[in-house]
């Protein structure tokens, strides 16, 4: 009995950040490309069949690209660095980066690199082993020692041209 009070616990303790559906409402989330700083990436993000989301693209290094990104933001989540996001993602077998901002006005990010597989994975990103980081450069600053967060990102930059695809079913707080 005290597991299963425990686990109902942990369940009730967890807060979606975003979900996927067939009914979702994407229009919040925002691809971001090098573009921004004379770069020729491009990118889309969109519903499948299935309901979840899909951010693909091409990522080129012409005039000085390499990146591409989709980013959501969100009312303020109150969070501590022992937090862990709970991602459930299906990659291309590329790297991306997954990255929160405290406030979304902060110039730099706090990331986690993942790789993925090819198959659907369930991936635990601890807050306080993210890093900060700012137009590809670590800060001398701490890891992630916030109580808050109002944007999450997804990027792809592994300095070479390459096509991409992740799907995303679900963000969680843990």
């Amino acid at each position: 009995m005290k597991l299963f009070t425990l686990l109902i616990l942990v369940i009730i303790m967890n807060t979606v950040i975003f979900n996927f559906s067939k009914e979702s409402d994407i229009s919040s989330w925002r691809v971001v490309n090098d573009t921004v700083m004379g770069g020729e990436s491009n990118a889309k993000f969109r519903l499948n069949d299935a309901g979840n989301g899909v951010f693909e693209g091409h990522v080129s290094l012409e005039n000085n690209g390499g990146f591409s990104s989709v980013q959501y933001a969100f009312k303020t989540l109150d969070v501590s660095p022992d937090d862990t996001i709970l991602l459930r993602v299906k990659g291309d077998g590329k790297t991306y980066q997954f990255r929160v901002k405290d406030k979304r006005s902060t110039d730099h990010s706090y990331i986690s690199e993942f790789e993925t597989t090819g198959a659907w994975q369930t991936l635990h990103i601890s807050l306080k082993n993210m890093y900060p980081q700012y137009r590809g450069q670590r800060l001398r600053r701490p890891n992630f020692d916030k109580d808050q967060i109002e944007q999450i990102t997804f990027l792809i930059g592994n300095g070479k041209v390459q096509d991409f695809k992740l799907e995303i079913d679900s963000i969680e707080l843990l």
